[in-house]
């Protein structure tokens, strides 16, 4: 595992929520559909990488007692140490890459995981955020009202944007009211939805 604090100072990153098998290719929460999401953020990767900004891998993983399951109907999902839990293969390889770390979560907001504390306490220079990946409507959006309001409490300029064109949500032709309710609630507390032109 990469040392937080042996990182060089960033100004911005990219943070790529949740794009594992357990949410795209098998398990009880899957919807293969949300892999359309895929060529876009490999873009929005590729030009993060030549803006010299951070790629964050934010990865699901729960332990059988994961008190989230209660919520999803005791769906078992992304068990630590089981391929569901891996990031799906076309982004398995860029996960090993020198500017990227990757950080595990327990709960639908990464900015509760601990390693994510510690990466936004030792980058104290970072002032750009931009979020990938799904679930829109749930571990997306509970990512990024976690992220702006940790920086707002410490005073930290931020720009925190979430690529339209780069995120997805399970069922989501079924679920098109939640994710524009998502939408609505994430900019009236000035969080930017961007798309390429």
């Amino acid at each position: 595992m990469k040392n937080i604090k042996d990182f060089k100072m960033y100004k911005g990153c990219l943070i790529i929520v949740d794009m594992v098998n357990g949410f795209i290719k098998e398990g009880l929460m899957h919807d293969e559909s949300i892999e359309r999401i895929v060529p876009r953020i490999l873009e929005l990767i590729k030009e993060a990488k030549e803006e010299g900004k951070l790629i964050v891998f934010v990865k699901d993983s729960h332990t059988k007692d994961s008190i989230e399951f209660l919520r999803y109907g005791g769906k078992e999902h992304c068990l630590k140490n089981t391929t569901e839990a891996l990031l799906i293969r076309v982004l398995e390889e860029l996960e090993k890459a020198e500017d990227t770390i990757s950080i595990e979560k327990n709960s639908t907001n990464f900015m509760e995981s601990h390693q994510m504390r510690e990466l936004m306490e030792n980058q104290t220079e970072m002032e750009e955020f931009d979020i990938v990946g799904c679930l829109t409507d749930i571990c997306v959006m509970n990512g990024a009202i976690g992220l702006t309001t940790y920086l707002d409490e410490r005073n930290r300029k931020n720009q925190v944007r979430i690529h339209e064109d780069a995120v997805s949500t399970y069922a989501e032709e079924n679920r098109k009211e939640y994710v524009q309710a998502t939408k609505l609630l994430l900019e009236a507390q000035g969080i930017q939805f961007v798309k390429r032109k």
